[in-house]
């Protein structure tokens, strides 16, 4: 446990699993009394059950992030049942696999808001939590899509890319104040998100053989990067992207 982050409040979105299930849960074994929130009630109450557990707290909300009404009071009930947020995690996000040609204008803007658009309601509900103590971090997923990309993954790329953008600027912003802002980009994740792919023989050869490191990466190991990221010894690190993903990104 870390004498330094116990007792501090984390708020992690997309908690009800993969990386940011594994990421509160890394949290929590510190001693950070950590606030689930996501749209499945069910999934975030089996991530609490884990938790505690485990000994540690974990507090469930259930909120649609790209709904600026659902952030609002969703920020209220977080400051009067667990206290004001020090550590924000926006993990939650979409990815939505299609030719550009064959985008709605509704998907298009779906996954922005999922994106992009629920990154800065959240910041500018719960940043105010933070300013004046002299700490706050706030981690934001940003996924190697943010620097490469792949066919069918214009919307993704955008969004992320411009979550990129948004992390430094934000960062430039709250660096006189003690709060660090990091993006955390992703590479190939042993994930629900993956499960098809590691379960065809073939593909999943086929999809190791471009990762340099041969496997894919464990949950556990973003956990432990966001333990760090949130520590006192990174109070240094902030406006840049911390790259994860088994050498991907160095070919």
């Amino acid at each position: 446990m870390s004498e330094f982050l116990s007792g501090k409040v984390a708020l992690v979105t997309g908690g009800s699993r993969g990386l940011g299930k594994a990421m509160a849960v890394a949290l929590a074994r510190e001693g950070v009394r950590v606030a689930l929130v996501a749209r499945d009630r069910a999934k975030l109450d089996e991530t609490a059950a884990i938790i505690r557990g485990a000994g540690g707290e974990a507090h469930v909300f259930s909120a649609d992030l790209t709904e600026e009404p659902q952030v609002l009071a969703l920020e209220q009930q977080v400051r009067d049942s667990v206290g004001p947020v020090q550590i924000l995690i926006n993990n939650a996000g979409v990815n939505l696999r299609k030719p550009v040609t064959e985008f709605t204008l509704d998907e298009w803007r779906g996954v922005i808001d999922a994106n992009l658009t629920s990154v800065f309601l959240m910041c500018r509900s719960f940043v105010p939590h933070m300013k004046g103590t002299g700490y706050g971090r706030i981690l934001n997923l940003t996924s190697i899509m943010s620097h490469v990309s792949l066919p069918e993954r214009t919307a993704y790329s955008a969004t992320k890319a411009g979550l990129l953008g948004f992390t430094r600027a934000l960062a430039l912003e709250l660096a006189a104040d003690g709060i660090t802002v990091v993006g955390i980009s992703p590479g190939p994740f042993a994930t629900e998100m993956n499960t098809a792919l590691m379960n065809d023989p073939v593909k999943n050869a086929q999809f190791l053989e471009r990762i340099p490191v041969h496997r894919w990466g464990r949950v556990e190991d973003i956990g432990a990067l966001a333990v760090y990221l949130c520590g006192e010894q990174a109070g240094f690190i902030t406006g840049t992207d911390i790259v994860i993903d088994g050498g991907w990104l160095a070919q």
